[in-house]
């Protein structure tokens, strides 16, 4: 059986997009819930191990994998007949170009990167306290924010496969 490039290229976006939306799902309702009942310090310190943690080969290929394929399925799929299946597509796309990777590299990624520049251990409870509540306040919101829209994007994902199975 042969498949053409254009249902592997969807289903790779389907992967992609999956994992990546399942990752920050389980993030969301396990993580976020489990790091409130620590202290600050610990919080502060955890964060900045995952955040250094999660910069790696599998992470990045899930993470950047799923915009390079649904971008990639979305002009695969522009010359079909039926232009349902590209809209979906494309709403993917934007979903997750917007919502997922724009907000994480405009928002997530930065707040990162500022807490990694700290040194935790030169602070004083009070500092402690001050820098969780300043970050901690902002990165839950931008994560909630990219958990919803990469979910909406799988979800448009199997919508469009969905609809391209009954064509």
């Amino acid at each position: 059986m042969e498949l053409p490039l254009r249902t592997i290229i969807t289903f790779l976006a389907l992967l992609t997009t999956g994992l990546s939306a399942g990752l920050f799902y389980a993030w969301q309702v396990s993580v976020i819930p489990g790091t409130k009942r620590v202290s600050d310090q610990s919080y502060l310190e955890t964060m900045q191990h995952i955040n250094r943690a999660i910069l790696n080969p599998w992470f990045m290929f899930i993470f950047i994998g799923a915009l390079a394929f649904l971008i990639w399925s979305t002009y695969l799929h522009y010359q079909m007949v039926d232009k349902g299946v590209f809209i979906l597509l494309l709403l993917a796309t934007l979903s997750y170009a917007g919502g997922t990777f724009g907000v994480t590299t405009a928002g997530n990624v930065p707040l990162n990167n500022w807490l990694d520049s700290i040194n935790l251990t030169a602070l004083n409870d009070l500092r402690l306290v001050e820098i969780r509540a300043n970050y901690e306040v902002k990165w839950n919101r931008y994560h909630l924010i990219r958990t919803v829209f990469s979910a909406i994007s799988f979800s448009l994902l199997l919508v469009a496969l969905l609809t391209q199975n009954k064509n």
